[in-house]
């Protein structure tokens, strides 16, 4: 190996694998695996035996800390069914029994605290007749899914429920929470001046529209303590008129510097910020990467009962023409930047906080997987650690990939294909793209990609072998 090339990577390691401390916890690198969540759980809420192997094999694969999939903290919240919620204290003992198996592994586990508001994808039988809830009676623009603004007594009693959120992951033995406040989901919904069109105390300027979440944080810290890790995620900057642009585009970025000073509550609230962008899921800009128009036709339909627009949608996904204009206009809205697109953003929102309390550090998402990107946005001062989550379904190892190369070998880095995004609508979560996988033939490509997908589920929850009382099998 060139020397130089083998200090750089040195050098590289020496900063990405440093330990990261905030106020009330410390993470052993700058890695942390962002929030994914797969369909692995019972369809009432309560946690599979998938989701406990789901976790662990990120942990063991050498991550920092695991932010969790997206939690409901009602079933009113989820976005889709077969994920595991913090609704109830029953939940309880499975969170446990997660975060037992990533701490087995040196690795910290932080459960992120989520409502989908009017972004409710498939949200199961037990939403099937509601609106769903939100800042605004308008449905989304993207699948045109219906929605009601929420009274007052209705944000009191969710402001409540992301508080019980927290006490439960505190007494599941978890290392702290993230509360979801980007990516289109209610706190987003609450806090754009895209969507928030309330003329109450929770709606107009930004700091009225941070109501809502700023409630959530305090509720937080009066269930928990001070002592118990919040952070918050958050977009840079909306982009909300990505699709169509006579849309308001959202808060700017001067609002969320604004939003994320007032959540800092005088050295009371939030600990630490996780910066995104995009007020709807998916977009452009997260995950970042392409729109797999085949899989998009193919797994979409599900949604078709769910929105009013969803159905034009289909239609456009399934036609070649309209399918490959509706890609390149996602691509272009995209822009070139793929790995690290929410730099500037994370480096400001860093300044901006670290000016006030130097304490607080900020975690950046974005398509990582290369050494030198990570090392060099924790070098320039753009972050202190980054999220991935595609990445490390491609290469769950990755962590000790970057530990002495720059990144995964060739044809073993993650495409940016989204296919596992789409997939996750009706398959189990995984990588779907053949061409990563090893063999002769595409049958063989597909039939590795498939094992490595239903891993998942191995080992199993009564293992082959088991014996009856008096030892017959």
């Amino acid at each position: 190996m060139n020397p130089d090339k083998a200090f750089q990577h040195q050098e590289n390691s020496e900063i990405i694998f440093r330990p990261l401390k905030f106020r009330n916890l410390e993470i052993k690198n700058r890695i942390v695996r962002s929030n994914i969540s797969g369909t692995f759980d019972d369809y009432n809420g309560h946690g599979g035996h998938a989701r406990l192997n789901w976790e662990e094999k990120f942990a063991r694969g050498g991550a920092g800390a695991i932010l969790t999939s997206f939690t409901p903290v009602s079933v009113r919240g989820r976005i889709l069914t077969r994920y595991a919620m913090i609704d109830n204290d029953d939940k309880i003992p499975f969170w446990r029994a997660v975060g037992q198996r990533v701490h087995g592994h040196d690795c910290k586990l932080i459960l992120q605290l989520s409502h989908s508001g009017r972004q409710q994808d498939l949200g199961g039988v037990e939403n099937l007749y509601l609106k769903a809830l939100s800042s605004t009676d308008k449905k989304d623009y993207f699948h045109g899914i219906l929605c009601r603004a929420m009274s007052k007594p209705e944000i009191a009693e969710i402001v409540q429920m992301f508080a019980q959120g927290a006490r439960r992951a505190r007494e599941a033995g978890l290392d702290g929470v993230e509360l979801h406040g980007a990516n289109g989901y209610l706190i987003t919904q609450f806090l754009s001046s895209g969507i928030n069109d309330r003329r109450d105390e929770y709606g107009g300027n930004w700091e009225a529209r941070a109501r809502f979440v700023l409630e959530i944080v305090r509720a937080i810290r009066a269930e928990v303590g001070q002592d118990f890790h919040l952070q918050m995620k958050i977009n840079g900057e909306d982009h909300n008129d990505w699709l169509y642009p006579w849309q308001k585009r959202g808060n700017s970025l001067d609002e969320t510097l604004n939003i994320c000073r007032l959540l800092m509550d005088d050295g009371k609230g939030v600990d630490a910020f996780h910066v995104s962008s995009g007020s709807t899921f998916p977009h452009p800009r997260n995950p970042p990467g392409d729109l797999p128009m085949r899989d998009l036709a193919r797994w979409y339909d599900g949604l078709i009962s769910q929105g009013t627009r969803a159905g034009f949608n289909h239609a456009i996904f399934s036609n070649r023409l309209t399918a490959r204009v509706f890609q390149a206009y996602w691509r272009w809205r995209r822009g070139k930047v793929i790995e690290g697109i929410n730099l500037p953003y994370a480096r400001a929102i860093r300044a901006a906080v670290r000016a006030i309390d130097p304490g607080v550090p900020v975690i950046c998402t974005g398509g990582f997987q290369h050494a030198d990107t990570i090392a060099g946005a924790i070098r320039d001062g753009d972050c202190d650690a980054v999220s991935i989550a595609r990445a490390l379904i491609a290469n769950n190892d990755l962590p000790r990939i970057l530990q002495t190369a720059n990144g995964p070998e060739p044809g073993r880095e993650c495409t940016y294909c989204n296919k596992c995004l789409i997939n996750d609508l009706e398959n189990p979560l995984g990588c779907y793209e053949v061409s990563r996988f090893p063999g002769d033939s595409f049958e063989e490509r597909y039939d590795a990609m498939i094992a490595e997908v239903m891993s998942v589920f191995d080992p199993p929850a009564f293992p082959q072998g088991a014996t009856r009382k008096g030892g017959t099998p």
